[in-house]
């Protein structure tokens, strides 16, 4: 069993004991410190809710709901919907924040109350300490019976949050009309099954195939939209007639693509793909993501004319680093887009719309459009990390051994070799040490992730020994 308190939110695994695991105690708790510290901060006194299809979903909206009404704030429950779909509906309704049940990528059993505040961002750090705070004293009061918070179910926002994306410039529905798409669709049993069907509607899209869109919640395969995890739709379309095939996370905020060959478009190439297409019609556009996406975001950037820049891991992060540089698209290499235009929010949907723009002026295979971008390779690594194994004091020898290279600091530990960077740093929902490494060809990326896990091996050895 796990719980895992972060500045983000509280993420756990279903069952256990209260403080070692996400249990009803914990949800309440949590739920009454982020409501009692909203209410407080805002002086409103609504927030909206809304969650993915995962089997724990609906126990833990209710307990969320109720314990809102509890410390005396209204709440409007969008039921099974997308994390998007929350931050634009908190908008919408003038709420104090939101809060969206979902674990993300995580396997079935976990589940997590994710925490907006009244933009429909992600709250930042210090609000984050605060409300942990909370919930740890326990320093929160629920209210008379007069002073109930009442509830409402609203389900009308997934419709809303499409038209919003119809409505965008940059996206042509005539043009995918056209082009008459065959689409293969992979939803992992989760919200994405109803939004993403609705959305390829609206935009024309007529031939629309569907693998595992029942919002169940019963993942029939690792939910994370990595290449290795998306091997069923990679042969369906192989040996289908498809254009291309769209794959979202169980909350929809990040998205891949497969080409029509069966071929992994690249999740850090979503991003890199709607950027090329934004900043094509943006000259001079500046772009965002974080210190372990690709630099191919980076080419495609400059290529156009703008400047780019990194921002350490975490939306939030990337959120603050594109408005200090009022970049016009960003996100991270995990196939999460943000479009300030819609809002500041990774979005496979409005995703999925501007990369079939993109696809459609094109008028080439998805495939091809591939082509066209710098090929980087990234290695994705993790060390398991134990109790006894002091990650700062490790990440900080690294630093040291490595002092001759570039090194960025701001979140754990970024190395530059030439055309090559690795980056170390520990993993904010699990305990372990991620080290992404990236080169132009995968045997170059994969020994330098190997060289510098051979490293942390030989420093949390020395420290045993010792």
């Amino acid at each position: 069993m796990a719980l895992i308190k972060s500045i983000s939110g509280i993420r756990g695994t279903i069952g256990g004991k209260s403080g070692e695991a996400l249990t009803p105690v914990d949800v309440v708790k949590f739920s009454a410190a982020f409501g009692s510290w909203l209410k407080e901060k805002t002086g409103k006194h609504l927030i909206v809710i809304g969650r993915d299809a995962r089997p724990s979903g609906e126990m833990v909206s209710r307990l969320v709901a109720a314990t809102l009404q509890g410390v005396g704030i209204d709440v409007i429950d969008l039921g099974l919907s997308t994390t998007p779909t929350v931050e634009m509906a908190v908008v919408a309704e003038a709420a104090a924040g939101g809060i969206i049940i979902t674990a993300s990528h995580n396997p079935v059993q976990w589940n997590a109350l994710k925490l907006l505040n009244d933009k429909g961002e992600f709250i930042s750090g210090t609000d984050g300490e605060e409300v942990l705070k909370i919930a740890d004293e326990e320093s929160f009061q629920f209210c008379e019976v007069k002073k109930l918070g009442s509830y409402e179910v609203n389900e009308t926002y997934i419709k809303k949050h499409i038209d919003a994306i119809l409505a965008l410039p940059l996206v042509d529905v005539e043009a995918i009309k056209k082009r008459n798409f065959s689409i293969a669709v992979d939803a992992v049993n989760s919200t994405g099954g109803i939004a993403v069907p609705m959305l390829l509607e609206a935009l024309g899209v007529e031939k629309v195939t569907k693998f595992f869109c029942e919002p169940n919640g019963l993942f029939p395969h690792n939910p994370e939209p990595l290449p290795e995890n998306l091997t069923h739709i990679s042969k369906e379309i192989e040996h289908g007639k498809y254009d291309l095939g769209v794959v979202v996370d169980p909350d929809v905020d990040r998205l891949a693509i497969i080409s029509e060959n069966g071929e992994p478009f690249g999740e850090e190439y979503t991003l890199v793909a709607v950027a090329d297409y934004v900043l094509k019609q943006n000259k001079g556009g500046n772009t965002v993501s974080n210190l372990s996406s690709s630099r191919a975001l980076k080419d495609v950037t400059i290529k156009n004319g703008g400047k780019y820049e990194a921002a350490a891991v975490g939306e939030v992060n990337v959120v603050d680093k594109m408005k200090e540089t009022g970049a016009i698209i960003g996100g991270e290499g995990n196939g999460g887009i943000i479009y300030p235009e819609l809002h500041y929010g990774r979005d496979a949907l409005v995703g999925i719309a501007l990369f079939l723009t993109h696809l459609a002026k094109w008028g080439k295979s998805t495939a091809m459009l591939r082509s066209t971008y710098p090929n980087y390779y990234i290695s994705k690594n993790k060390i398991e990390l134990t109790p006894e194994i002091n990650v700062d004091r490790v990440l900080e020898e690294i630093k040291n051994k490595y002092a001759k290279q570039p090194v960025n600091t701001i979140d754990g530990v970024k190395i530059e070799f030439d055309e090559e960077w690795v980056h170390l740093r520990k993993s904010n929902t699990e305990p372990i040490i991620r080290i992404y490494s990236e080169s132009s060809t995968k045997a170059t990326a994969e020994h330098l992730a190997n060289k510098i896990i051979s490293d942390i091996k030989e420093i949390i050895s020395t420290k045993v020994e010792e």
